[in-house]
């Protein structure tokens, strides 16, 4: 079958065409100007022969003397290097794509509540040399480190902007301040793109292949991708079906989360062709998508807020009247999406950040410290940045194990960024938008020095895995819906069953029931939390005839102090403690208890 290449380029000039590049030598081949009989409205047409086109080629348009790439291009050859300014003169299209075999893999599709995301920048997550990989900060390094994030517990990889796009286009500068006269660099990715091509830099040599091998290893190995799309404000939201269209079907992606203000999320749910695919926005109108009190037969949109992460941050600061916030946070499971809750992302203090800074330092932008949010509900511990204090070393860990315990033992979808499993730090920026160096690059060797977090971290995943009450499919109705004596979710304070709801309270204890889920390991799970600076008790619910509760671990060194027999505990300040439940007689759960080992 003859193969045929079109070129279609929008513009109001006539003279206009196609410039045809050898992709070894870089040099121009032909020059073939739009028929003006092609011409609609204002997009001109061109159609060729495979034959006339032989070899490997690049093309560009041209409009009068100006030079410009295909925004629709499917791949793309820059003349300069990676961090170098660059004009449209600069960019070029790659105008044969090569055949993928796809191996028979196939897509996932893991289901919200069995769902841990991991969130990353494929340059910065392997470009340190610590990473160990071969391809540093390319497709290939994501590929290299598969094993790790199975390890993890990851079943959902979320990407930063991973299309091709300009990080440092010429003649547009990001913001008007600062000193350098070129344009800073946009490492993140956030800014208007060539959205059917994956980005050129994330590779060695062949960006489309490449990109696709990682996608392939991903489904091999059980695992989604979902990419992050942003669209700017003056992008014709008309365009934007047709592009996730395109990334479903020829590259296999699982999901999007869409970026920009006023996108047509809604109008994109009800597309067949994403009728599998996960779609996150911040907003969704389900009564408009699916009609009435109607529910999909299965959950693919998703919700993302901060709403979880300010709130919680809070918390953990020790701030008053955040309790019934963190009751809504630890349970709510819309009916109709997904909810995937999060403490840190892309913008905003990493985790280790947030206990190791009052406030942003963001000098190295180059825009006096006035970029990036002011509010960011985090903790010093005492002493602002590095500290060589064993106690303000010691209550930051703690306080990383407090968040990482709220952030798991939330039954919603969570979400983490990368590194924050094992303490990474950016110094105290908050908007690194523009560093592509050691403040954005993941440091690997933290991994052994903060062993401590990763290992506390990998163990929990593990705990909540093996309990489905800490990831159902759906909200818990907090009612003894199977007639066993307990409802499947409880709050308690002070006394068993009347949680504290006064503005001052700091503390709560939360119990699960394992009765309610086809898959579990203990019967019985009791998170005890205490955000205030002195030690407080809660009460611990009686449990059934010949069962006993257990301490499995506390956050803090010493261990949570049981006061009249079992029926309260003694938290200390800033802990959380989980207990679970035995048998009193054979220790049913007791070999369960040694496999969880998080003490």
């Amino acid at each position: 079958m003859e193969r045929k290449y079109y070129f279609t380029f929008a513009s109001e000039n006539d003279d206009c065409g196609v410039l045809i590049y050898d992709r070894n030598t870089g040099a121009l081949l032909k020059k073939l100007p739009f028929p003006g009989e092609s011409k609609v409205g204002k997009v001109h047409h061109l159609e060729l022969d495979e034959e006339a086109l032989p070899g490997e080629l690049l093309y560009q348009y041209y409009e009068g003397e100006k030079k410009c790439a295909d925004p629709k291009g499917r791949g793309f050859f820059a003349a300069k290097k990676y961090g170098e300014v660059k004009g449209e003169e600069d960019i070029y299209t790659i105008l044969k794509t090569p055949l993928f075999d796809w191996r028979g893999s196939l897509e996932p599709r893991i289901p919200y509540e069995d769902s841990l995301v991991y969130c990353l920048h494929v340059r910065g997550f392997t470009r340190h040399a610590s990473s160990g990989v071969k391809t540093r900060g390319t497709f290939g390094g994501v590929v290299e480190k598969i094993p790790y994030l199975k390890e993890l517990g990851v079943t959902t990889l979320e990407f930063q902007p991973i299309y091709e796009f300009n990080e440092r286009p010429k003649g547009l500068r990001n913001y008007s301040s600062g000193p350098e006269e070129s344009p800073r660099l946009n490492y993140w990715g956030y800014t208007k793109g060539f959205y059917y091509a994956p980005k050129a830099d994330y590779a060695q040599k062949d960006a489309i292949t490449e990109c696709k091998e990682m996608i392939r290893a991903l489904h091999e190995n059980q695992m989604e991708i979902v990419m992050q799309f942003y669209f700017p404000e003056d992008f014709n939201p008309l365009q934007i079906p047709d592009i996730l269209r395109f990334w479903v079907e020829e590259y296999r992606v699982d999901g999007f989360h869409l970026i920009g203000e006023n996108l047509p999320a809604d109008l994109l749910a009800q597309l067949p062709e994403l009728a599998d695919t996960k779609l996150w926005y911040y907003q969704m109108d389900t009564q408009r998508i699916y009609g009435k009190n109607v529910l999909p037969k299965r959950k693919t949109l998703g919700l993302m807020r901060d709403d979880f992460m300010y709130d919680v941050r809070r918390f953990l600061k020790g701030e008053e009247g955040m309790i019934p916030g963190i009751m809504y946070h630890l349970r709510a499971i819309p009916a109709a999406v997904g909810r995937i809750h999060y403490l840190s992302t892309y913008w905003g203090f990493t985790l280790m950040d947030m206990v190791s800074y009052d406030f942003k330092h963001n000098e190295a932008n180059g825009e006096d410290n006035h970029d990036g949010t002011d509010y960011n509900c985090s903790w010093n511990c005492g002493e602002e940045g590095f500290s060589r204090k064993k106690k303000i070393q010691r209550l930051r860990i703690q306080q990383l194990k407090n968040a990482l315990c709220l952030l798991l033992f939330a039954q919603s979808t969570p979400r983490i960024f990368m590194g924050d499993e094992f303490g990474n730090s950016q110094k105290g920026n908050n908007n690194p938008y523009c560093q592509d160096n050691e403040v954005t690059w993941l440091n690997w060797k933290n991994l052994e020095k903060y062993r401590e977090i990763y290992s506390f971290f990998r163990q929990l995943m593990e705990f909540r895995t093996r309990n489905f009450v800490l990831h159902p499919a759906k909200e818990t109705s907090m009612m003894d819906s199977i007639s066993c004596g307990y409802p499947d979710y409880s709050y308690h304070g002070m006394t068993a069953w009347r949680p504290q709801m006064e503005n001052y309270s700091r503390q709560l204890g939360v119990m699960y029931c394992g009765l309610y889920g086809e898959k579990r390991t203990h019967d019985f799970i009791y998170l005890g939390m205490n955000m205030h600076w002195e030690s407080h008790s809660l009460a611990l619910p009686r449990l059934p005839k010949g069962k006993r509760w257990v301490q499995l671990f506390s956050t803090s060194e010493e261990m949570t102090e049981t006061e009249c027999g079992q029926d309260m505990i003694l938290i200390k300040p800033k802990t959380i403690a989980v207990f679970v439940s035995e048998d009193k007689e054979n220790g049913k759960d007791l070999e369960a208890l040694e496999d969880d080992n998080l003490s």
